[in-house]
């Protein structure tokens, strides 16, 4: 007996320490600082992962949306918007949108906030539910970014979100056909109460291991310790 329970907890410990961490995360894909923490995100893996004991991880996007009642096609730019919704001068947007610029360069993104296409998010948020049910919401994830920050796509029609699905391989028509039937609707409604339920107000925020969160788009130190310390728990416990 003694031996079968000694057997049983150096399996369940393997289990523990050989279980990918699971990486939850919240964003919305026309969030700036959720493209920035994406990449110091990445950094901070990178780092991680550099010690002979790290474990995969997995890493899940879950919806939020910033200004769900933005329209698909909103009539003005980015600073007009901020100016709008923020109560601050047109000039003080501009401002802000060039300290973010500042901001994404020194991780290597490149911002054109001037040609960006302000938009509703809702059935982005639908399409990266359906990448994830074919094994590509991550690779999904950074098109849609890149595609808003950088070469200002429009990411709010279905049309042009089928275009963005299928530059990474995804089929074209059913893509379209799963956001016309807004197939995955409920998905993004079920991430975003979530939210809710975990007071999350703000993105990005980041669950690690389902024990701890991480909001705003930390450096790169700050996901490798938290991620080393991820696995430390679960040792102690």
């Amino acid at each position: 007996m003694a031996s079968s329970n000694r057997s049983a907890m150096i399996g369940a410990r393997l289990r523990v320490m050989t279980t990918p961490i699971k990486l939850d995360i919240w964003s919305d894909v026309i969030c700036p600082w959720c493209y920035i923490g994406k990449r110091r995100l990445e950094a901070g893996i990178a780092q991680y992962q550099q010690s002979p004991d790290a474990l995969l991880i997995e890493v899940e996007y879950h919806s939020f949306e910033l200004s769900s009642d933005t329209p698909v096609d909103f009539d003005g730019s980015v600073a007009d918007f901020l100016a709008d919704r923020k109560g601050m001068s047109r000039e003080q947007a501009t401002q802000m949108l060039q300290h973010v610029t500042d901001t994404a360069a020194s991780v290597g993104l490149d911002y054109h906030f001037e040609q960006v296409q302000h938009t509703n998010t809702l059935k982005a948020h639908e399409l990266l539910h359906f990448a994830s049910a074919h094994g590509k919401q991550s690779e999904l994830q950074e098109r849609l970014m890149r595609a808003y920050f950088t070469e200002g796509r429009h990411i709010g029609r279905d049309a042009d979100l089928a275009d963005l699905a299928a530059d990474i391989g995804l089929d074209r028509e059913e893509a379209l056909h799963a956001l016309a039937n807004g197939t995955y609707g409920e998905a993004v409604r079920d991430d975003i109460r979530t939210a809710m339920q975990l007071g999350i107000t703000g993105v990005p925020f980041f669950v690690i291991d389902g024990t701890f969160g991480i909001s705003g788009a930390q450096p790169p130190e700050v996901f490798a310790e938290a991620l080393a310390k991820a696995v430390a728990d679960r040792t102690t416990a």
